[in-house]
């Protein structure tokens, strides 16, 4: 099952950014045909989650989140540019369920609407599965299958693992997976990084998966098919 997302946001950029992304979740994502009638393609779509960007053509995301509520409980999720407490405390007040600010990385956005989904309509069990060479990480349960074998992981290695893998046979710079770990609040820097990295490999390793991570020197890190 694709679970159908309603991102009311009229920087299509920012749209089809998210969409591509977003594609690999079996998240589909779908936005107003007009921004004058947000309720039409709210009927028409049915949507298991809405991400409401707060400045908008015409009424703002404020206005569209009450009349979301007249007639329906689904997660909305604000977006906004602006990063001040007001903004966070009336999207929260009215009706909404979380909140980002932009810029944001796409990775932390996903992850939001899957703890989303999965509050709202336990899809712990049906949320999909990340799988290489033999290794499926459990994203409902924080671990990486192998072999008949479940290796427990810690929140930082499961995150770090999870963009890996879903980035599989790309390097992704250490940049990167710090800025991901900043932004869900794990405040991390460049050692502490290389020690959660050696952690997972110490971990997989026990289990016969040696060099699954591979690291690209003066780059960042890949895991290949």
């Amino acid at each position: 099952m694709n679970y159908k997302i309603l991102m009311v946001e009229d920087e299509e950029n920012i749209f089809e950014s998210v969409k591509e992304k977003a594609a690999v979740w079996n998240l589909e994502f779908y936005r107003p045909s007009d921004f004058q009638k947000v309720m039409d393609d709210y009927y028409k779509i049915q949507p298991h989650l809405v991400i409401m960007d707060i400045n908008l053509p015409f009424f703002n995301g404020y206005h569209w989140c009450q009349e979301i509520r007249k007639i329906s409980n689904v997660p909305i999720l604000f977006l906004s540019s602006s990063n001040d407490n007001m903004n966070m405390i009336m999207g929260i007040t009215i009706g909404g369920d979380d909140y980002i600010a932009k810029p944001f990385n796409s990775d932390y956005l996903i992850t939001k609407i899957q703890a989303l989904l999965r509050r709202t309509y336990d899809l712990s069990i049906s949320l999909p599965m990340l799988e290489c060479r033999g290794a499926v990480l459990d994203i409902g349960k924080n671990s990486i299958i192998y072999d008949g074998n479940t290796i427990d992981l810690t929140k930082n290695e499961f995150k770090i693992l999870s963009l890996l893998m879903e980035n599989k046979n790309y390097i992704v710079s250490r940049e990167r997976i710090m800025d991901m770990l900043w932004e869900s609040e794990a405040f991390i820097d460049d050692n502490t990084l290389t020690v959660n990295i050696n952690r997972i490999r110490k971990k997989l390793s026990k289990y016969a998966l040696d060099d699954f991570i591979t690291t690209q020197f003066g780059v960042g890190y890949i895991i290949k098919d």
